[in-house]
């Protein structure tokens, strides 16, 4: 199967509720990314900041400059100058502090930076983001930066069978993004993304249903 053929499936699949399909690209080479983008895709994410950097860099200009590019992994505050402003989006805003960062570096570079926060909702101790009873004072916090513009929210569900597990944790999110009147909602990957989208998502990471 080709990524075309793939996206293709994915469309029909989502097609009644029109997520964002992003491709996470962070485990494939520059070929596939552009067999992803020649398919139609045109959002990419990737995890590492200095070297997904170099790789994205050495895409032509022209496919570059039409592609928009996400942030997914945990991001430190000393990797912050790298992404801010090479990243269109970073989802994975997990503290006061990396928005701060964030918000400081965009001032200095004279852009405004879209973000999200990453939540936790499934309270895994392994996985970064904060608790839901967390969100309210950090969206407050956030709200008074003037060059970091939040977008969303984002999770990381855990790799489980439990479909109802999912449902919950999915509604949850969407819950918490109606709450707040945020516009983006990135959640499902490749092994749940049908539950996400049927849960209000957004925003959907694919990585090895497309490439593989």
């Amino acid at each position: 199967m080709t990524v075309k053929d793939n996206l293709i499936k994915v469309l029909k699949e989502t097609e009644k509720y029109r997520p964002k399909i992003i491709a996470v690209s962070k485990y494939y080479n520059i070929d596939k990314m552009m067999e992803a983008f020649e398919a139609g895709l045109r959002d990419f994410a990737e995890s590492r900041a200095q070297e997904s950097i170099e790789k994205i860099n050495k895409i032509d200009d022209t496919t570059k400059a039409q592609s928009i590019y996400h942030f997914i992994g945990h991001l430190q505050t000393n990797k912050v100058k790298y992404v801010v402003g090479f990243f269109d989006y970073i989802h994975s805003v997990d503290s006061l502090k990396v928005a701060q960062c964030i918000d400081e570096v965009a001032k200095q570079k004279g852009i405004v930076q879209k973000i999200l926060l990453q939540v936790n909702n499934a309270r895994e101790p392994q996985k970064f983001g904060i608790c839901p009873e967390q969100l309210e004072n950090l969206i407050s916090e956030v709200s008074k930066m003037k060059n970091v513009k939040l977008e969303g929210l984002m999770n990381i569900a855990p790799y489980t069978d439990s479909i109802g597990e999912l449902q919950k944790l999915f509604s949850e999110m969407n819950t918490l993004k109606q709450k707040y009147c945020l516009k983006e909602l990135s959640m499902g990957m490749s092994h749940d993304y049908k539950i996400a989208v049927e849960n209000g998502a957004t925003m959907i990471r694919l990585g090895r249903i497309l490439f593989e």
